[in-house]
This record gives structure tokens, C-alpha cells and sequence, in this order.
């Protein structure tokens, strides 16, 4: 009688948890009264109540009901994992696994499962491998559904081979072996091997499911359009014309071919959408620039359903980071936070990169510092943010608390960091991250090589640039040829660009808009002309490429430098468009060179009907008329410019000593070493002036005194950098300065003067070139 009231009790139990899973309150209550009744060590009961709690995310209660029971069967076990694997907690799965194997509890199908799904999801492969060993010792892998799960696992690791042959060693198989294996050869580029299996599983008499379908329109989103354009038709004819598994993959498939139009016509005729669906639309047009027409589907969701999830955020994060739209961006991110959205890793990281990619760093910050978990995305992010908008020395800083927090950079942070370099000419710490992309394996492709030769070229070392591009381990692309032209030009060895652009043409490469832009900039900085025109029109005639207003800013650029003003200007009327701001600026800047005040007066009218907020066409006029000694119009322009609330960019120049970067601004007595630094400049100049040297004070651009002239320019940014490298760095080493704007022509007879005085070869580069001063003469041979 009294195990029959048990019995009765048990039973009671169950059916109440049964009708009261939804409601956390009752299930304690429940709960208690199993206690009471002292029932709670029931295997019946402890099963169901630790699913109930893992059902609603009380993974705590459901541990302390599993925790209880001394003698744990199978499906104590496998509620306990199942719950834990609902919930995400895949590392809490695989502790159990190991908790079941070490207790002898005997495993079956769905604790193997159980734990691989787990593996898979956690990208723990090394125990997946392990769970696959326990799962084929007791025979698993013929079952349909672990042995499924085995193939996918075994793509995930590469081991499409061995996929196979679990495959086809299955007595039987099901649609869900079949879609596993199809989605396996899918899944590592095996296209062909996908279709083919597809077409064998027909003749075999098995019926292709929706996911059957979504795999091979997933095939053909690498570009065969045809041939998911059949399996478009065929829909109907399978029974899933209204499928919204395959109608999306359909949506994403012409998204990512780049036919936006089907893809919208398919989404707009989709009898029923889910939030996949409307998350696949947006994604589309974000991935193809439409980010406008993204937010007009975003609104057509909140007036349909009001719903949406974090994926969809993410996604519109990613377009407000494409187009700079900051305000937009804010409204996504509090839009997440009045939702409940949780801030996880992804939408964490897509809102870091949004307003790093909109130049909000302080705010790009705040959320990555607010951060409770980080991988190498979100490191990356910031790190990118703060290269991309100029904070090239934060960015190696943030680099070396990564790596002190364990984290392993990936070729994408390498690559931002390499830049970063360039930037602001750090080639210590270049050659470092160089080091790191070969000691931790990296490949040397097109992408990182271009980046070091670029920051190899900017940190002055041409030669190590060279060495890069001479790799042989890979085929360059156009990429590759163009930035080693790119490198020979602003190192003024024009004619070393033009031997590697006939050398392109000879290994048969195709030469693209960036090649002639490169080459005929190399021109300019080398005093080429008659090569650079020949070049120009060669662009169309040989290799079908018309001219852009880049084009012509170079070749006007080149005529300009080289005193050719009047054809300059001639070459401007001949254009078949109106000619850009980058194509008056490069007149202007001719017309600044050569002191003609009257041209550079009427181009800098032209100019500012294109751009009026440019404080550089305000900087160049002031500065000709400066020159001319017109000190009245020099007033005019400078109370326009404050007027109209334009500031000029202040000059700087940075040094790299020791493992720091350090910044000198004109006339700026803030750095540590000031006191040595003036005492530097001043034997400096008293040795020049010794030697001859007279100051050229058309450079000082101010109605002032001579002697207040010669004062000022001996606060150059430049100079300072220069002093504090000599009383820094060792006798006979290199001085390499970055300087943010053009050398003046007294800066460029100082430095020329200090390395024969010095004994020291100072390299340095502006914003048109590189000047390599060696004992008195400069490379550019005084054309810059």
C-alpha cells in the first residue's frame, strides 16, 4: 500500500511539472514539495525537474537537482547535458561528458551527441576527436544520426575523406545522411562532389529535404549563378515553393552573387518571412553597398512585427561602419540596449568597429573597455580603429596589451598594425611585426607583402622594400607591382618605376588605373616629363583606360613641379570634364612653386567655388601671396579663413628612438629634453653659418622683423626632431623623420648643412617624398 501511495505520488509529481513548465514559480513550489515528500533523490522525478529548470535557463537549480542524486542513470545524464547544451554552456557539456566516462556510466547515441555537438559548436576539436574515438568504440558511427553528426565534425576538421568513408559505410541512410555529407562537401569547396552526391541520393529513391536544397544554393553563391538559377525552378516541381529555409538560402545566394534585384524579387514574393529572412535581405544590401535600402527593410520589419534580433543589429551595424553614418549607428545601439538585447561578443564587437569606422574613438573605446569577454575580432577592431583615423602609436600600444593577455593576433591585425607602422615611420617596430607574421607561421601573400613593402618604402629603407617584392614564394598581383612603383616614385627613382612597369607588362599583367596614377606620380617626383606624357597617352591608347581627374591631377601635377605652367593650364581647358579640386590643387601648388601670384589668384578662385571648406586652398594662397611679399592679401585670406571657422593643419614631425614614436610640433618647448635640443640647434647654427649658411626667410610667412624670421624657422618641427635624434641615437646611425607636410626650401638647405656637419645620413619624408641627405646633398636633387 505504502509504495503504491509513492507511485501515486511520483506520477502526481510529474503531471504537475508537466502542466506547469512554463512558470519558475510554480516549479519551485513543485520542487518543494518533492522535498518534503522526500522524493527528491526519485530518478523519475530529478529527471523531469532538471529539465523543467534547464528548459527556462535556471542551469543553477537544474545542477543542484543533478548534484543530489548519488546513483545517476543514463537519463539523469542526458538532461543535465541536453540542458546545458540548449543553453549555449558547451565547455559545462563536455565536463559532464568526462564526469560520465571517469563514473563507468555506460554512454549511448544521445550523450555522444550530445558532446560532439558541443565540440562543434565550441570549435573544440581536439575533444571532438576523442568523442569520436569513444563513439565508433561502441559502434555509433552506423547509427543515422551520430554518424551524421561524425561527417559534419569531420568537415569542420578538414578530414573530408574520412567523412566519406563513414558515409559509406552506413547500412542505412537517411535524408539526414545524405544533407550531412552533401553539406560536408559543401561546406570545404567540394562543389561539383556536392552535386554529384545530390543527384546519386535521387537515383537512390531518397527525396531531397529543405536542407537538402539550402546546401546546394549555398554552393552556388561562390558565382554560379546558372546553376542556382535551375534549382530556383526546380522548387516548385520539390514541393518547397514556399519553403522559407530555402527561399532565404535563395535571398542570400543572388545577395552574395551580386543580382540584388532577384534576390529582393524572391524575398518580396516569400508567402511567410522570419527574422532569418529579413535579416538575409538586409544583409544583402549591406554586403553590396545599399545601406539605405538596408534600413528601408529594417523599417518594413518594425511596421510588420515590431521584432528583431541581435543578428539583424549586427548587420546595420556593419552598414553604419561602411558609410560613416555615426548617427545612425547610435540609434542601432540604443535601440539594442531599451530592447534587452544582450551585448555579447559579436554585437559588442560590430558596435566597436561602427563608431571606430565613424572616427568616434573615445566612444569605440568605452564599449571595448566595458568589455567582459574579448577575442582577436574585437582586439582587431579597436586596432584598426585607431590605425585607420591616425592613432598609429595607441594602436602598437593596445597590440602589446593583446599580446600580454595571451591573445594571438590574426593576419588582419598584423596588416592594420603594418600600416600603422607606415604611418608614422616606426621601422622598429615594423620589422618586429614582420618577424612575428614569420615566426608564428603566417603566409606571405599579396596582402601582407604589400603592406610590409609599403611600410618598408615609408620607413625610408627601399631596399628592404625591394627584397620583399623579389619574393619568390608567391605570384604578385597588380596590387603587388603597383605599390612597388608607388615606392620608387615617392623615393624619386622615377625611372626605377618605369623599368618595373615594362617588366609588368613582360610577366603579362594588365596594368589598371592605380598603375598609371603610381607611374605618372613618380614622374612628377622625379622631373620626367616627357616620360610621364608619353605614359598619359599611352593610358587609353594602349590598355583602354581613360583618364580620370586623378589622371590629370598627376600630369598637371608634373607640368606644374616642372615650371610648365602654361601647358599646365592648357592641358586643364583640353579636359573632356570639368576639372576636380585635386586637379586645381596640383596647379595651384605648381603656381606656389614658381611665385606666378597671378595664375595661382585665379585658380585659388576656382578653387574655392568647388570647395570652399578646404583650409588647404586658403594655406597655398596665403602662402603665395606671402611669398610675393603681399602681406594685406595675406590678412585677407587669414580673416576669411577664421571667419568661415577654417584652422590650418598644424605641422608636426615625428622621430622614432628606442621603442617610442615622439612628436615635435613647430616652435613646441614641451618635450623633456627641450633644454638639450636648443642647445643642439644653436652649435648647429653657428657651425652653418660658419660654413655659409644664410637663411632663406621667404619661408617664414609672417610681416615680421628678419631676425624674428630666422627665429622662427629655426622652431621647424623638423629641426627639433633632427636635433633630438643627433643627442639620442648613437654617432653614425640613421635619422629618419616623418614630417606631416611639405619641407620648406630653408628646412631642406639646414638639413643638408647639418649632415655634412654631423656626419649622420638623415632621411627624411614629407608629404610629397622622401629626402635622403647624405654628407650635404639630398636625393631629390633640390626638386621636390
Amino acid at each position: 500500500m505504502q509504495e503504491f501511495k509513492q507511485i501515486f505520488k511520483i506520477h502526481r509529481f510529474l503531471s504537475l511539472l508537466q502542466g506547469f513548465s512554463r512558470n519558475p514559480i510554480s516549479i519551485k513550489s513543485i520542487h518543494a514539495q518533492v522535498i518534503a515528500s522526500s522524493l527528491s533523490e526519485d530518478e523519475f522525478l530529478a529527471t523531469k525537474l532538471v529539465r523543467s529548470y534547464a528548459d527556462l535557463g535556471r542551469l543553477g537549480d537544474a545542477r543542484g537537482v543533478f548534484d543530489g542524486i548519488p546513483q545517476r542513470k543514463v537519463s539523469l545524464w542526458k538532461a543535465m547535458m541536453g540542458g546545458y547544451l540548449r543553453n549555449g554552456k558547451y565547455s559545462e557539456v563536455l565536463e559532464l561528458y568526462l564526469m560520465m566516462r571517469s563514473s563507468g556510466v555506460v554512454t549511448d547515441c544521445c550523450i555522444c551527441t550530445y558532446a560532439l555537438k558541443a565540440c562543434i559548436s565550441a570549435s573544440d576539436f581536439e575533444m571532438g576527436k576523442q568523442i569520436v574515438k569513444d563513439g565508433v568504440g561502441v559502434g555509433l558511427e552506423k547509427d543515422c544520426y551520430f554518424g551524421s553528426l561524425m561527417i559534419c565534425f569531420l568537415a569542420k576538421i578538414g578530414d573530408i575523406d574520412e567523412a566519406r568513408r563513414v558515409f559509406d559505410e552506413m547500412p542505412e541512410r537517411d535524408v539526414v545522411c545524405w544533407n550531412s555529407m552533401i553539406g560536408a562537401y559543401v561546406q570545404v569547396g567540394g562543389f561539383d562532389l556536392s552535386f554529384g552526391l545530390f543527384f546519386e541520393m535521387l537515383q537512390c529513391g531518397v527525396g531531397p529535404s529543405p536542407v537538402t536544397l539550402a546546401s546546394l544554393i549555398q554552393a552556388c553563391a561562390g558565382g554560379r549563378l546558372e546553376l542556382g538559377k535551375c534549382i530556383h525552378g526546380f522548387l516548385v516541381g520539390f514541393g518547397m515553393g514556399s519553403d522559407v529555409l530555402v527561399l532565404t538560402s535563395l535571398v542570400d545566394m543572388y545577395g552574395k552573387i551580386g543580382d540584388v534585384g532577384s534576390a529582393r524579387r524572391v524575398f518580396d514574393l516569400m508567402p511567410m518571412k522570419n527574422l532569418v529572412s529579413w535579416n538575409a535581405m538586409i544583409s544583402v544590401y549591406v554586403q553590396n553597398g545599399l545601406v539605405p535600402e538596408a534600413f528601408e527593410i529594417f523599417c518594413g520589419l518594425l511596421s510588420s512585427s515590431g521584432g528583431f534580433d541581435s543578428a539583424i543589429v549586427v548587420s546595420l551595424l556593419q552598414g553604419c561602419a561602411q558609410i560613416a553614418a555615426l548617427g545612425f549607428g547610435k540609434i542601432l545601439h540604443c535601440c539594442a540596449l531599451r530592447r534587452g538585447l544582450e551585448l555579447n561578443l559579436v554585437m559588442s564587437t560590430a558596435i566597436v568597429d561602427m563608431y571606430a569606422k565613424c572616427g568616434a574613438l573615445d566612444m569605440a573605446g568605452s564599449v571595448f573597455d566595458r568589455m567582459k569577454e574579448r577575442n582577436v575580432i574585437s582586439w582587431t577592431a579597436m586596432l584598426v580603429g585607431l590605425a585607420q583615423n591616425g592613432c598609429a602609436e595607441e594602436a602598437l600600444e593596445l597590440f602589446g596589451q593583446m599580446r600580454d593577455q595571451g591573445i594571438t593576433a590574426n593576419s588582419v591585425t598584423l596588416v592594420s598594425l603594418i600600416h600603422a607602422c607606415a604611418h608614422v615611420g616606426s621601422l622598429k617596430k615594423g620589422r618586429s611585426i614582420h618577424a612575428y607574421l614569420i615566426r608564428h607561421g603566417f603566409m606571405l601573400n599579396e596582402i601582407n607583402l604589400t603592406a610590409l613593402l609599403d611600410m618598408y618604402a615609408k620607413c625610408g629603407k627601399i631596399d628592404s622594400a625591394e627584397r620583399v617584392f623579389d619574393n619568390r614564394s608567391i605570384s604578385k598581383d597588380v596590387i603587388l607591382w603597383n605599390a612597388m612603383i608607388t615606392s620608387y616614385g615617392i623615393h624619386g627613382h622615377g625611372q626605377k618605376a618605369i623599368s618595373v612597369f615594362s617588366q609588368m607588362k613582360e610577366e603579362g599583367l594588365e596594368p589598371n588605373e592605380t598603375t598609371f596614377i603610381s607611374l605618372l606620380s613618380a614622374c612628377s617626383h622625379s622631373g620626367l616629363v616627357e616620360e610621364g606624357i608619353s605614359l598619359f597617352d599611352a593610358m587609353d591608347r594602349d590598355h583602354g583606360i581613360r583618364p580620370s581627374d586623378k589622371h590629370y591631377a598627376c600630369l598637371v601635377d608634373l607640368l606644374g613641379r616642372a615650371g610648365k605652367l602654361k601647358e599646365a593650364e592648357a592641358l586643364i581647358d583640353r579636359m573632356p570634364f570639368e576639372p576636380s579640386s585635386s586637379v586645381l590643387e596640383a596647379l595651384l601648388s605648381g603656381c606656389r612653386t614658381h611665385k606666378n601670384i597671378d595664375l595661382g589668384m585665379q585658380t585659388a578662385d576656382r578653387l574655392l567655388g568647388l570647395d570652399a571648406r578646404n583650409p588647404g586652398i586658403y594655406v597655398m594662397l596665403s602662402n603665395i601671396y606671402a611669398e610675393g611679399r603681399r602681406w594685406s592679401e595675406v590678412d585677407k585670406v587669414r580673416s576669411l579663413m577664421k571667419k568661415r571657422g577654417l584652422s590650418k593643419t598644424p605641422g608636426y614631425s615625428l622621430i622614432e628612438v628606442g621603442n617610442k614614436v615622439h612628436a615635435f610640433f613647430a616652435r613646441d618647448q614641451s618635450h623633456p629634453c627641450m633644454e638639450q635640443i636648443n642647445q643642439m640647434l644653436e652649435s648647429l647654427k653657428t657651425q652653418m653659418e660658419a660654413a655659409g649658411y644664410i637663411p632663406d626667410t621667404s619661408c617664414a610667412l609672417h610681416d615680421v622683423e628678419e631676425e624674428v624670421k630666422v627665429k622662427m624657422l629655426w622652431g621647424h618641427s623638423e629641426r627639433l626632431a633632427i636635433a633630438f635624434g643627433i643627442i639620442s641615437t648613437p654617432a653614425g646611425s640613421v635619422i629618419r623623420i616623418t614630417k606631416n607636410l611639405r619641407v620648406c626650401s630653408d628646412c631642406h638647405s639646414v638639413t643638408k648643412y647639418i649632415s655634412k656637419i654631423v656626419r649622420r645620413e638623415i632621411v627624411v619624408r614629407d608629404a610629397n617624398r622622401f629626402h635622403q641627405f647624405i654628407d650635404g646633398n639630398c636625393s631629390c636633387g633640390n626638386y621636390w
